[in-house]
């Protein structure tokens, strides 16, 4: 009795080994993949280098200082990105943080639907996709740090170092979100007040390779419902962005972390700092992992410019949130700021 139960366990051990870590992209959406014709068109993208900003000119001189803030608020203008290098978050933290989440993906795609750091986390694919254009081929982790805090040990090493990572992301992000208020002339009690470590979002990525389509979507195209994104990703490459109407993909730089605005900074600028659109293109050959930070507020805080002439009317990140779902369920896709537009514009 024993010994059949042991075989029986090594059995299904054995299953697990031989299981692939890839979701089951391939038979789930069959019938999108058979409408070749459906494929996004991706080709022709040139490369960019994006704005660098070097934030040890941060603890320089008056003048530095001055010119280093600039800087960043005229990249958020024209781009809506730009990489940041001496961040202070410290190459062993980023190097631990990519191996644990690495161990993490390569895990059977059976056992990662099964290891949610809390309900709905992990996620794949996209289930509302009605054509190619609108499937990811991607999987993720989307972590609340405020789940993650509350049960620091429930997955040791990894969310050891997730915790770790989080609380030093999120002092860079309240450092760049306040220079970016202060380029307005605006205080940034706002941001200390309303955007703590709690309230973000942390999302582990991984795109598989893609052989059967060498122009399939990782993530589709889209803007972030934040204030700002900070992003740490290796050396594969695949992230593309619209600067004035083209698409240009963005070159990978191993010492720097890409910093983008968010929707809910372009409202609260007054459209100033830009929201800019960005997908994620997958490698027909290799995998790729990134590590996305989403610098959110509260749930009931008001999203508002303060300024007589507004583009957008008020609103809270959960009424934008909710009518962001709507959509994606309804049309597919995101809407997003449009939709809170005032009648004068």
């Amino acid at each position: 009795m024993v010994a059949s139960e042991n075989d029986s366990k090594h059995t299904n051990q054995a299953r697990r080994m031989q299981e692939s870590a890839d979701p089951p992209f391939e038979t789930t959406y069959k019938r999108l993949l058979e409408k070749v014709m459906s494929a996004p068109e991706v080709s022709g993208v040139g490369e960019c280098e994006l704005p660098m900003i070097d934030l040890n000119e941060l603890k320089m001189g008056e003048l530095s200082k001055r010119a280093c803030k600039k800087k960043i608020a005229l990249a958020s203008q024209e781009w809506g990105f730009f990489q940041v290098i001496n961040h202070g978050i410290c190459g062993e933290v980023l190097e631990k943080m990519r191996e644990e989440q690495a161990k993490l993906f390569a895990k059977p795609f059976s056992d990662k639907a099964a290891y949610n750091f809390s309900s709905g986390s992990y996620r794949w694919g996209t289930p509302s996709a009605t054509c190619l254009a609108q499937l990811s081929w991607s999987e993720a982790f989307h972590v609340s740090v405020s789940d993650l805090l509350a049960s620091p040990n429930t997955h040791n090493n990894l969310s050891s170092i997730m915790g770790q990572y989080a609380r030093m992301v999120s002092e860079l992000s309240q450092k760049l979100v306040d220079i970016l208020a202060s380029e307005l002339g605006q205080k940034s009690d706002f941001f200390k007040e309303n955007c703590v470590e709690s309230t973000c979002y942390l999302r582990l990525n991984r795109y598989p390779a893609c052989p059967i389509l060498p122009q399939m979507f990782g993530i589709m195209p889209h803007t972030d419902s934040d204030f700002v994104t900070v992003l740490h990703q290796d050396q594969i490459g695949g992230l593309q962005l619209v600067k004035d109407g083209t698409w240009f993909a963005v070159k990978p730089n191993p010492q720097a972390l890409v910093i983008n605005i968010g929707d809910l900074f372009q409202a609260w600028s007054n459209n100033v700092y830009k929201s800019v659109e960005h997908r994620v293109v997958a490698n027909p050959v290799y995998e790729r992992f990134s590590t996305a930070y989403f610098f959110c507020p509260s749930y009931d805080t008001v999203i508002a410019s303060g300024i007589d002439t507004c583009v957008y009317r008020s609103f809270t990140f959960g009424e934008y949130r909710k009518q962001v779902q709507q959509d994606v369920k309804f049309f597919g896709h995101k809407i997003g700021l449009p939709r809170f537009l005032l009648q004068t514009h």
